[in-house]
């Protein structure tokens, strides 16, 4: 298969606002030999996009191709004997044609080059759109409510932001383990989209206590733990609402990363503090496939639903107004939202 010189990629050539993300043409991707190529149909937004794009995240060099999640069809594979006498990498059962989605910085282009366990064959019920959608998502909620914090049924949850497309699947997979959850958003519609997706109580921050509100509900005792994409405006007050011997998840810093806490803050409910990645829990080959395989478990049998709630054009003006509605709080966006790099 022949391919073109160059492609066009969203990137970024210094750190900052949104304005310095911008639609670039660049050299078609190098492929390593434990790397495959992907030809790009969807990227997913993210928050981390952002944290790359702002500097929060550091990089090696510039330009930086941008988005770290994306689906489309495999266009080529590796070329190391040893990845393809791999029996992790035969049970993938990868060829060109396959359809795929995948966790990698520089995914928002026609053409991604990506190491292999990286790259997740999806099964025919599942759609490139709805891939591109749930995968850093889904992989976020399943191995952060196994793994951070195990969630039990009977446990009680709570979940910030809780009508995103995040808190949405953590509060699925929370139900679907038994649990109780209590959502935090920003205005009435959401907080009916949170319970049309299975929260227990939403709180309305804009206009509720939140610490007052979680310790009604709890008759005092507080939340088994807390799952807080917010970070710095909200993390202090949730040491006020988890009960004895809880569990604080960091998962994001979508208002600024936590101001730093002195461990002896642990000690007054014995609490404790974890501020995890997916990526570190999908480092292996073992681990990736593990984990994609339950997402898409949950998937296909219905227990995880995703809201696309924005479809943005593969350009400029595209991923600019994308990560401007993302990262807008309080804004109108509940679920997940997309960009669309080209045709099926």
């Amino acid at each position: 298969m022949s391919f073109p010189s160059t492609i066009e990629a969203l990137s970024f050539s210094r750190t900052g606002g949104v304005e310095v993300m911008e639609k670039i043409t660049v050299p078609f991707p190098k492929q390593s030999p434990d790397s495959i190529v992907i030809k790009v149909n969807w990227g997913g937004v993210n928050t981390i996009d952002t944290y790359y794009r702002k500097g929060l995240y550091p990089v090696k060099e510039f330009p930086v191709l941008s988005g770290v999640e994306a689906s489309g069809t495999v266009v080529a594979l590796p070329t190391d004997d040893s990845v393809l006498n791999d029996p992790r990498y035969k049970e993938r059962n990868l060829k060109i044609g396959s359809r795929v989605s995948v966790y990698s910085l520089g995914s928002h282009a026609q053409y991604t080059s990506v190491i292999w366990h990286k790259v997740f064959p999806l099964p025919d019920s599942i759609s490139l759109e709805l891939a591109a959608a749930a995968t850093l998502q889904g992989l976020t909620a399943i191995t952060q409510m196994t793994e951070a914090y195990n969630v039990q049924k009977g446990d009680i949850i709570l979940i910030h932001t809780v009508a995103g497309g995040l808190g949405l699947l953590f509060t699925q997979y929370a139900k679907s383990r038994g649990a109780t959850v209590i959502g935090t958003t920003s205005s009435k519609e959401k907080a009916e989209l949170a319970k049309s997706f299975g929260a227990d109580h939403v709180i309305l921050y804009p206009v509720e206590n939140t610490v007052e509100r979680v310790l009604e509900i709890t008759n005092g005792e507080g939340v088994h733990a807390v799952y807080d994409g917010v970070g710095k405006d909200t993390f202090m007050d949730n040491f006020k609402l988890v009960r004895r011997k809880g569990t604080l998840i960091n998962v994001g810093n979508a208002s600024g990363p936590v101001e730093p806490i002195p461990p002896l803050k642990l000690a007054g409910k014995n609490l404790k503090l974890v501020r995890p990645s997916m990526a570190n829990y999908i480092v292996t080959p073992e681990e990736s496939q593990y984990y994609t395989q339950q997402l898409f478990q949950e998937l296909e049998s219905g227990r995880l639903k995703v809201k696309i709630d924005g479809v943005y054009p593969f350009s400029t003006e595209g991923v600019r107004q994308a990560q401007t509605d993302l990262t807008t709080r309080g804004g109108k966006v509940a679920g997940k939202l997309l960009i669309k790099i080209a045709d099926e």
